[in-house]
């Protein structure tokens, strides 16, 4: 993980962000402040200078944030969705990709892993389809292939809310722990797919 952070800092792609939470929620108060899916776009202008702190050899403890380029259009084919694009600055902002606690971000990790994996395709819920193009800037920043990838819709309970472990959702596990048999998960499954 260090090294692609080396390569990518080196390469002008990568700042450190001492901003706060608190610095980014009151700028996401003004107007025009967040994309298309009400996340908090990173305000360009608390971008450091390009070369700011250029001679680090290591992240350190800070936050680094990779500089998305304004307007470009990250466009990919999913395996289920189709044709897929996303604009540099309007539907999503710079990103972490180290954090201060000396841990690589998400976006960072999972590059780094699937490329030394020797990953082809990827399949994971819809709901990430925003980070399919951060990482595509990675690979394309880091000279990887990327792999294939495959957006699956996400399973819903009676409220539409997504069944998730943040928010107390069973598990499969826990469902089996009540009786039910595969084919009732199953079923439970494909009814809320359809809703």
């Amino acid at each position: 993980y260090v090294a692609a952070w080396r390569q990518l800092h080196q390469a002008g792609y990568l700042y450190p962000c001492p901003r706060s939470r608190k610095d980014l929620a009151h700028a996401a108060r003004a107007p025009h402040a967040e994309d298309e899916m009400g996340e908090a776009l990173y305000p360009v202008e608390f971008r450091p200078d390009y070369h700011y702190q250029a001679h680090t050899q290591a992240p350190g403890a800070h936050n680094w944030r990779f500089r998305v380029p304004e307007n470009q259009a990250i466009t990919f084919q999913d395996q289920r969705l189709g044709p897929i694009s996303a604009i540099g600055q309007k539907d999503f902002g710079d990103f972490l990709v180290w954090r201060k606690d000396g841990v690589p971000a998400y976006e960072l990790a999972v590059v780094v892993d699937d490329a030394a994996m020797g990953i082809t395709e990827v399949v994971r819920g819809e709901d990430l389809v925003r980070s399919t193009a951060r990482q595509l800037l990675l690979y394309q920043a880091l000279q990887l292939s990327a792999p294939d990838f495959y957006h699956t819709p996400l399973i819903k309970d009676s409220t539409g809310r997504r069944l998730a472990k943040r928010s107390s959702a069973d598990s499969i596990r826990e469902l089996r722990e009540k009786g039910m048999r595969p084919s009732e998960v199953k079923q439970l499954i494909q009814e809320r797919l359809e809703t």
